[in-house]
């Protein structure tokens, strides 16, 4: 998607949505996020739940085929609620990147 083409949907957002917007946008920038750590060579350097070895991309597939988040906190004690809502928000802002390394690991 262009910028010609994401600006009269920028500019169609409330004014909390686009706060909202912006505060991804700059913490896209700055590339950390909040609970959220990509290790070289650590899982295949994917997005990963801090000071774990639980990728983002495991979590939202979880979640696809109808685990709850409080079984995905069950399955994983080393997580906390606050982990699974940095986890949505990383899989929210990068779609792309979730859905390549779950086809890319679902092949393997």
């Amino acid at each position: 998607m262009t910028l010609k083409e994401l600006e009269p949907k920028l500019l169609a957002l409330t004014p909390a949505e686009k706060a909202q917007a912006i505060q991804l946008l700059a913490q896209s920038l700055s590339n950390t996020w909040q609970g959220i750590e990509k290790t070289p060579g650590v899982c295949g350097s994917e997005a990963c739940i801090a000071k774990t070895r639980i990728p983002v991309w495991i979590l939202v597939n979880a979640r696809r085929i109808g685990i709850t988040d409080t079984e995905l906190l069950y399955d994983y004690p080393t997580i906390s609620a606050a982990d699974l809502t940095n986890a949505w928000a990383y899989a929210e802002a990068f779609p792309e990147e979730i859905e390549i390394a779950i086809r890319k690991n679902e092949e393997d």
